[in-house]
């Protein structure tokens, strides 16, 4: 699959559709991609892509259960998970599993990528026919994985209103730098360089460096 990973300005829709449309024999039919409510508890999920459209009620439903969420992370499970929907316990008709079913999809395989404090962005790929083939399932997290860079991206274009001056500030602290250091390597002010982070605290609704930075990985843009 050949993506546009250098590409400055991307958009969601069209990363989904290239992943799905490049898929070739690949049994991928479905993607739902969750992330934390960067304002919210740790047991929140936002749903932050799904394709194809039709499945975005199903996707809300998943988000909101308590599946492969917090409890999971902190069970120590493995990050990545393949399962057949219909062989599961779980037959509950308002069941995220069985809105799925009821699409016509059988297995579905998750990757997490973990952020810091616990939180998590999960990918789940939904198939028409159940997978009987780890290998099929292992072809899947590897497409996950590739393609994840550029499907984060463009999340955070999507989700983040920092300006490009405030999200390099915040990079830059993440990285340990001090505003004065922070200035030095952007070429302005030690000033500056607090009026951004300043700024940046204030979107995101923080009142330190160090929580904005965690909200800031949350919302996928460092």
């Amino acid at each position: 699959m050949a993506l546009p990973v250098n590409s400055d300005s991307v958009d969601l829709d069209t990363v989904l559709a290239d992943w799905l449309g490049s898929k070739g024999e690949s049994p991928l039919q479905a993607v739902v991609v969750l992330g934390p409510d960067p304002f919210g508890t740790a047991h929140e999920r936002q749903v932050l892509a799904v394709r194809p459209q039709s499945m975005a009620i199903a996707a809300r439903t998943l988000a909101a259960s308590a599946d492969y969420g917090a409890s999971w992370r902190e069970s120590g499970a493995p990050l990545a998970a393949w399962q057949s929907l219909a062989r599961h316990d779980d037959a509950a008709p308002t069941s995220w599993r069985a809105q799925w079913l009821a699409h016509g999809l059988h297995s579905v395989v998750r990757v997490e990528l973990p952020l810091p404090a616990g939180r998590a962005f999960e990918c789940f790929m939904f198939t028409q026919r159940e997978l009987t083939d780890r290998g099929e399932a292992a072809q899947l997290v590897w497409s996950a994985l590739n393609v994840w860079p550029l499907l984060q991206r463009a999340i955070a274009v999507q989700r983040s209103t920092l300006s490009p001056r405030e999200r390099e500030c915040l990079v830059l602290a993440f990285q340990g730098l001090t505003a004065r250091e922070s200035a030095q390597q952007l070429h302005c002010t030690e000033r500056t360089v607090n009026y951004h982070l300043a700024n940046a605290m204030a979107k995101l609704k923080v009142d330190n460096k160090l929580a904005a930075i965690q909200r800031a990985c949350w919302l996928g843009v460092i």
